[in-house]
């Protein structure tokens, strides 16, 4: 789960991370409200929605004007530019032409940047631990970073049984440039942010930039944070905090029957048991000339009902022509799923072509279900017949 810059910061106030002073705003009264409280010369007005690289973005109304972090220096400056910016769609790098509709802004206090550095907290899956990643090069993609200059990314893995150490801080300090009481102020704020990280569950925390003051102090001025969805249950305060509007309605819709799904840009709807499967599955749609119109797991314990409701979201797709469903029944019953897609296909009277591979725990009875149910379904016997008589069929309906 993801949420937006201005809740990362003050759950990381709450573990002495220093932020900026600051206030969302939803309305242009709101953000002139706030930044009369903070009273500063310089105000920054930042666009909230769930993609990076906001400031470099631009709106689709005004695409060669400013993208969605502006400075203001003045009350009614503010009011201006978040007038120019609510209900308008931000276009970055990370959302696509399409962009984000920008449905409130952060109202923060302007900072005096002497240097710029990255920072953040990951699982490094190669090496199984939680891991901080840090370069010199703040305010910059880490993707670019890491492909024209990795000499100047730094990567420390932390030992879940000894945790975070002190030295490790001062290490990266150093290879930051860091010098006299940065050093040690560097250093607690990576121990606070490594414990915000394992007692919140995230999955990602990124301060990029993160800045050195010209009096010298060290400040969180942007954050990302990204949570494990499988803990969430954990801290219901931090559920609260999702933004549906930021999200796909179909994913969000999946996650109502704890399903695994993820759109794509293809015009084949895949159902699948197993993201191993899924994979496998729209490679070989590729492989037999088209493409995938989406990820959908329905997981191992599939219901009745889960896979009705995966069959009617694939559907919703203006883009699907044709579904495929692939099914090797372990914990997953066929005939529970055969079920499922008679009942689906029945309920949203389907208009496409279907194909179905059904192997596994009572297939037998799950294709006879498929047979018997008068609805116009291609049973295939593996893979690859699958992925071609679903590829054949969208050719001849179209």
């Amino acid at each position: 789960m993801n949420i937006h810059e201005y809740q990362a910061k003050a759950l990381l106030a709450k573990f002495a991370i220093p932020i900026l002073k600051g206030g969302v705003a939803y309305t242009k009264d709101e953000a002139m409200d706030v930044a009369r409280k903070l009273g500063g010369p310089v105000t920054v007005v930042k666009a909230q929605i769930h993609a990076g690289g906001r400031g470099k973005g631009h709106f689709k109304t005004d695409p060669g004007g400013k993208g969605g972090v502006r400075i203001a220096k003045s009350v009614d400056d503010v009011g201006a530019q978040a007038a120019a910016m609510l209900g308008q769609d931000l276009v970055t790098k990370q959302t696509g032409p399409a962009g984000r509709t920008v449905q409130r802004l952060y109202i923060e206090d302007g900072c005096d940047i002497k240097r710029e550095l990255y920072l953040s907290m990951l699982v490094d899956r190669a090496v199984g631990r939680i891991a901080v990643v840090a370069s010199t090069e703040g305010g910059m993609d880490i993707e670019t970073v890491a492909h024209e200059t990795p000499e100047k990314i730094v990567t420390q893995a932390i030992d879940p049984a000894a945790g975070y150490q002190a030295y490790q801080g001062r290490k990266i300090a150093f290879a930051l440039g860091l010098t006299g009481k940065q050093v040690g102020t560097f250093t607690a704020l990576l121990g606070n942010l490594y414990r915000a990280y394992v007692d919140l569950d995230a999955s990602l925390i990124e301060i990029n930039p993160l800045v050195v003051t010209g009096a010298g102090d060290i400040v969180a001025l942007d954050a990302k944070m990204n949570f494990d969805d499988n803990a969430l249950y954990r801290h219901k305060d931090i559920e609260e905090l999702r933004d549906i509007d930021e999200e796909d309605p179909a994913e969000t819709e999946a996650a109502k029957y704890a399903l695994n799904y993820v759109k794509l840009d293809g015009q084949i709807g895949c159902m699948v048991n197993g993201a191993g499967l899924a994979m496998a599955t729209m490679d070989i749609i590729k492989l037999y000339g088209s493409e995938p119109a989406n990820f959908l797991d329905v997981g191992g314990g599939a219901t009745k009902e889960r896979v009705t409701a995966a069959f009617k979201i694939i559907l919703k797709d203006p883009n699907v022509e044709g579904i495929l469903v692939n099914i090797f029944g372990g914990i997953m019953r066929c005939d529970v799923i055969a079920e499922g897609v008679v009942a689906a296909a029945r309920e949203v009277n389907l208009h496409v072509p279907l194909v179905v591979r059904l192997e596994g725990t009572n297939v037998e009875l799950g294709k006879k279900i498929l047979k018997e149910s008068g609805l116009k379904i291609t049973s295939a016997e593996n893979l690859a017949d699958a992925a071609e008589k679903i590829v054949k069929a969208v050719k001849e309906n179209n």
